[in-house]
């Protein structure tokens, strides 16, 4: 089966990455798709990277008080 590229941008940054490879323009594409899905599979989500976070704050006792604009007012001095 054979990739046909009709968009004259990506067919200009295979012809660059290839150029600074010193490779085909055909493996210059193979190497960015390559490199690509390695990096989306390597990848960690959002949810896994903040759990860490949220489990240091959730270790915390809980006090009782209301974080509303009277908790933040009383914090910074103000009536």
């Amino acid at each position: 089966m054979s990739l046909n590229i009709r968009s004259q941008e990506v067919n200009q940054l295979a012809d660059k990455l290839a150029t600074m490879a010193g490779v085909s323009k055909t493996e210059a594409v193979r190497m960015a798709l390559s490199a690509e899905i390695a990096r989306r599979e390597e990848s960690v989500p959002l949810v896994e990277r903040i759990k860490p976070i949220q489990d240091y704050i959730a270790s915390f006792p809980r006090t009782g008080l209301k974080a509303d604009k009277a908790f933040f007012d009383d914090l910074n001095g103000e009536p």
